[in-house]
This record gives C-alpha cells, sequence and structure tokens, in this order.
C-alpha cells in the first residue's frame, strides 16, 4: 500500500518534501557546528589561560627554589661560622679555666704554706713564753732558797735599786713580741690578700663557666634553627618538583 502510494503520489510533492527534511536536517547540523565551533574556541581559550597560569606558577616556584638554595647556602656559611665561633670560645674558657686552676692551686698551696707558718711562729711564740715562765720560776725557785741573794730581791722577784736594768729586759722583751706580732699581722694580711684573689679567681670561673653556657646555648639554638630551615627547604624543594613533575 506504501508503494502504491508512492507511485500514486506526485514526485514534485515527494521531492520538495524531502528537500525540506534534508534543509531541515543541514540546519541542524550547522547549528550543532556553531556549537562545536563555539565550545572548541573556548575550550582553547581556557586551555591558553590555564597554560599561562602554570607557566607564572611554575616560574614564581623556580625563583622560590632559587632563593630557598641561597638560603640554605647562607645558613650552612651561618652554621660554619658559629662552630669556628664556639671552638675558639670554647678553647679561650678551657684555656681560661686552666689559668684559673692553676692560680687556685697556687693560692691554695700559699694559703697552706701561710697557715703552716702561722701555725710554727704561733707554736714558737707559745714554747718560748713557757720557757721564759719555767726558768723566771726557777729564778725564782733559787732566790727564795737563798738567804743572801733574797736581800737583793724584792717580793715581786725584782733587784732591788737595780730596776732600771729589769726595765730594759722587759723592753727587749716586749720589743721581742712586738716584733713577732707584727709579723703575725704581716702574714694574716697577706692570708686575707690570698683570700681575696681566691674568691676573685671563684668568681671570674663562675663568670666563665656562665659565658661558656651561654655560647653553648646559642650554638643549640642556631643549629636547631639551621636545621629546621634546612628541614623546611628540602621539603620546600621536594614539594616543588613533585608539582613540576605533575
Amino acid at each position: 500500500m506504501r508503494e502504491q502510494q508512492a507511485q500514486q503520489e506526485d514526485p514534485i510533492e515527494r521531492f520538495e518534501r524531502e528537500n525540506r527534511r534534508l534543509q531541515e536536517a543541514n540546519m541542524r547540523l550547522e547549528q550543532e557546528n556553531d556549537d562545536l565551533a563555539h565550545e572548541l574556541v573556548t575550550s582553547k581559550i581556557a586551555l591558553r589561560k590555564d597554560l599561562d597560569n602554570a607557566e607564572e606558577k611554575a616560574d614564581a616556584l623556580n625563583k622560590e627554589l632559587l632563593m630557598t638554595k641561597q638560603k640554605l647556602i647562607d645558613a650552612e656559611e651561618e652554621k660554619r661560622r658559629l662552630e669556628e665561633e664556639s671552638a675558639q670560645l670554647k678553647e679561650m674558657c678551657r684555656r681560661e679555666l686552666d689559668k684559673a686552676e692553676s692560680e687556685i692551686k697556687k693560692n691554695s698551696s700559699i694559703i697552706g704554706d701561710y697557715k703552716q707558718i702561722c701555725s710554727q711562729l704561733s707554736e714558737r711564740l707559745e714554747k718560748q713564753q713557757t720557757a721564759n715562765k719555767v726558768e723566771i720560776e726557777k729564778i725564782r725557785q733559787k732566790v727564795d732558797d737563798c738567804e743572801r741573794c733574797r736581800e737583793f730581791f724584792n717580793k715581786e722577784g725584782r733587784i732591788k735599786g737595780v730596776s732600771s736594768a729589769q726595765d730594759v729586759l722587759d723592753e727587749d722583751t716586749d720589743e721581742e713580741k712586738e716584733t713577732l706580732k707584727n709579723q703575725l699581722r704581716e702574714m694574716e694580711l697577706e692570708l686575707a690578700q690570698t683570700k681575696l684573689q681566691l674568691v676573685e679567681a671563684e668568681c671570674k670561673i663562675q663568670d666563665l663557666e656562665h659565658h661558656l653556657g651561654l655560647a653553648l646555648n646559642e650554638v643549640q639554638a642556631a643549629k636547631k634553627t639551621w636545621f629546621n630551615r634546612t628541614l623546611s627547604s628540602i621539603k620546600t624543594a621536594t614539594g616543588v618538583q613533585g608539582k613540576e613533575t605533575c
């Protein structure tokens, strides 16, 4: 029936209908072509923009990488400088400590010698005083036992009429005692000065130990800062290389 209808239909109408169908298909295809062309242009523009952004980002990352490398070089130089300063400071502190220890030993030896001398002088003075008392007591005893000698001495043991000679002897004894006392005072003064020098040396040692502790703390802080900077630089460089690889 369709074949019969087609045969019975006018060829001009059939061709016109077919022409309209083809024109509609042509218009639809042209519209699709325009849409595709517009989408292609939009995609190219977006891709170009993304490419420009990626190139700018890559340039910024390269600059940051160069700056990080320079900072790393500066940090390594700073680390070497701090290590050299720390070594010099340690050496100086070691010399000062050795010097202070030698001074302390010397002062301790001097103090020991002065103590020994003072002790010997004190013992000598005590022995001399004891011997003098014993000798005087013996003389008094002998004078008391002798009746003829008793006439020339008074109850205090002094010679009658010859008090001036006894005064001279007393003065000589007093001068000797005063000389010993002066020597003892001089030794005590030297001992006090030595003790003062010892205290000053101990204070100097404490000061040096304090400076040494501060220097060690600064070195540790510098090493920690350098390590953190190096670690951050390595992380940044690794991240940049990963992004470039992506």
